[in-house]
């Protein structure tokens, strides 16, 4: 006779992710710490937390780029102004709703505030096939603006950024 073995966690994890992390959630919930997949679920935990750090990263690339086509990309901003704007709305309610959600993204945000900045510009000189010199090497503007929900920054077709932005 041949009795069924129960998978402990760790062979849990690999076998049926889901039942794994419901069976983890009862294990928090019952305080059968001893019993807890502690390597799997630090590994979880350290991917969620990378996780939000790159959809901070991409959402505020992705604002960026918005920023700059509405700013620069003359030829096509009659036509796609309104979807700009509202793809910076959206990036922007989402950064918010992050930050809301973890005030500790605030600071690395910060620190990678040029660094997708940069990202952006060559983003958006591949969509727009505008050269990457076209936009300001200087930020647009500061976090709380790009932020503000009332912000977009000035567009005039006849002053040369270009000339500005290499300044």
């Amino acid at each position: 006779m041949v009795s069924e073995i129960q998978p402990t966690t760790q062979t849990l994890y690999d076998q049926d992710y889901y039942l794994w992390l419901k069976t983890t959630i009862n294990q928090l919930r019952a305080g059968q710490f001893s019993s807890l997949d502690l390597d799997n679920l630090t590994e979880e935990l350290e991917n969620m937390a990378r996780s939000e750090k790159r959809a901070v990263k991409n959402l505020l690339i992705r604002l960026f780029e918005h920023l700059l086509k509405l700013t620069y990309w003359d030829q096509e901003r009659e036509r796609n102004e309104g979807h700009w704007k509202g793809e910076i709305r959206t990036f922007r309610r989402e950064i918010k709703d992050r930050l809301k959600d973890s005030l500790s993204l605030k600071p690395y945000i910060l620190e990678i505030f040029d660094e997708c900045y940069k990202e952006a510009r060559a983003e958006a000189s591949d969509r727009s096939e505008l050269p990457i010199d076209t936009f300001l090497i200087v930020l647009l503007g500061s976090l709380e603006q790009i932020l503000d929900e009332n912000w977009f920054p000035e567009y005039d077709h006849n002053h040369d950024r270009k000339a500005e932005g290499l300044k």
